[in-house]
Formats: structure tokens, C-alpha cells, sequence
């Protein structure tokens, strides 16, 4: 049965490391209309990722856009590294480390009890460096003019944090997080840092599930390139 992208489908990806939320569904929709041979069509994602961070997203076509703020509010699953001891302006490594601090204190022990204060219902500052609104403007822009950014917390769930691995040579803290929709892990991290009073940015990012939809089901832009040219399109909008 011939697939109409016209009509809506919802399409998981692997985004890759380095690419923009907005980049994957350029190329997803210029990748669509040549394949439906130039006819313009309407992509939209369930919920950015940072360049820095990799995994999944969900992309709506046609139709399907219409069920995009229902996705959005699905849980988010995500694998992290937290680099204990310096921080940096973003808290991830899109800036460079502004300030160290002691990490003799610190074991896997301490770390471990240190997220059981981050569970359940908590209030959270999204970072300056994100797509938070101020006054109709991005929050990003205008840290990036050097102007200051006051954010206000706002309510989020953390339904799983929990400590995978942790490097006593490095003070690295491999985690794994399950939360909701809204939640900014650079966020998780600056504030471990700060209730282990040795600050903490994120190093790496990769959502493995959003919802029901993970990665074992997840096309990279190569195989959905490759799957694509074997289906047979329907181009025509259902009435």
C-alpha cells in the first residue's frame, strides 16, 4: 500500500552530533518533496535537541502536525555525562570552563545521594544559553550580547535519575534520566554541581526515547534516504 506523507506520518530519528533540531527537519522535508517529486509538504518536530546532544526526535509530516503538542508531552528518556569540579557559561561544552573547584570531597557514594534530591516534583532555572522567551526574544540571543538573563523556574518531573557510572580519576558521572517534558538536563547538571558545592557541566547528550518511540526504531538520515527510495508515495491529499 502505497505511504502518504501528506496525509501524516510520525517519523523517529537518530539525530547526529553537530546537527540543529531545525537542520534534521530541512533536510527531512527537502529529502520528502524530492521524493514526492517537488510537491511542498509540512514537517514539524515533538521537541528540539541541542547540537550537542544526539538521539531521538520525533518528526510529524502533513496531517500528523496536528498531534505534535500530544508527543511533546510524552516522557523523555536521556543517557548523560556530568563533568564534576568546573563549569562553564552553558553549562555543556558549547562555552569553555570559566571556573574550577575542589573535587576531594566527592565519591560515588556522595554523587549518588546527591540525586535523591532531584527526584519527583521540582522547580528548575532553564539555562540563559537556551530558547526560553524574554520578553519575545530568545533567551540565547540575548546571552549571546552579553546581556543578562533572568529566567524563572518553572515546575518539572524527574521520574528516574540515576547514577550509571562514576570515574574517581576524572569525576565524570555517567547518568541516566527519565523526566518530563520542558526539563533541560544542562540545567540537572549546573544544579548537582552546586549541591555538591564543586560545580558540573555536561559533557554528553543522548535522548534514547521519547514515549513509546526509542532507537531501536530510529532512522538515521542515511537509511531514511535509503528507505525512502524504495516506497512507493502516494502524493495526493486524502480528502
Amino acid at each position: 500500500m502505497p505511504i502518504n506523507f501528506l496525509a501524516g506520518q510520525v517519523l523517529v530519528f537518530d539525530k547526529p552530533l553537530g546537527m540543529t533540531s531545525f537542520g534534521l527537519v530541512a533536510k527531512v522535508r527537502w529529502l520528502l518533496t524530492r521524493a514526492m517529486g517537488g510537491r511542498k509538504i509540512k514537517v514539524g518536530h515533538a521537541g528540539t535537541l541541542d547540537p550537542l546532544a544526539s538521539g531521538v526526535m520525533l518528526l510529524c509530516t502533513g496531517r500528523a502536525t496536528k498531534q505534535i503538542e500530544t508527543l511533546q508531552a510524552g516522557t523523555k528518556t536521556y543517557e548523560a555525562t556530568i563533568q564534576l569540579g568546573a563549569t562553564t557559561p552553558s553549562f555543556d561544552l558549547e562555552h569553555a570552563i570559566d571556573a574550577t573547584y575542589p573535587t576531594d570531597h566527592l565519591s560515588r557514594d556522595v554523587v549518588e545521594k546527591a540525586l535523591d534530591a532531584f527526584r519527583g516534583d521540582i522547580m528548575q532555572v532553564p539555562p540563559v544559553f537556551s530558547a526560553c522567551k524574554v520578553e519575545g526574544k530568545r533567551a540565547y540571543d540575548l546571552a549571546r550580547k552579553g546581556q543578562d538573563v533572568a529566567l524563572q523556574a518553572k515546575p518539572i518531573h524527574i521520574y528516574e535519575y540515576v547514577l550509571t557510572d562514576y570515574r574517581d580519576d576524572t569525576h565524570q558521572a555517567d547518568v541516566r534520566i527519565v523526566c518530563s517534558k520542558g526539563t533541560y538536563i544542562r540545567s540537572l547538571a549546573r544544579d548537582l554541581g552546586e549541591a555538591l558545592g564543586c560545580g558540573a557541566h555536561l559533557t554528553a547528550l543522548r535522548r534514547t526515547a521519547v514515549g513509546d518511540h526509542d532507537l531501536s526504531h530510529a532512522f538515521t538520515i542515511e537509511a531514511f534516504e535509503a528507505w525512502l527510495a524504495t516506497q512507493d508515495i502516494d502524493t495526493q491529499l486524502p480528502a
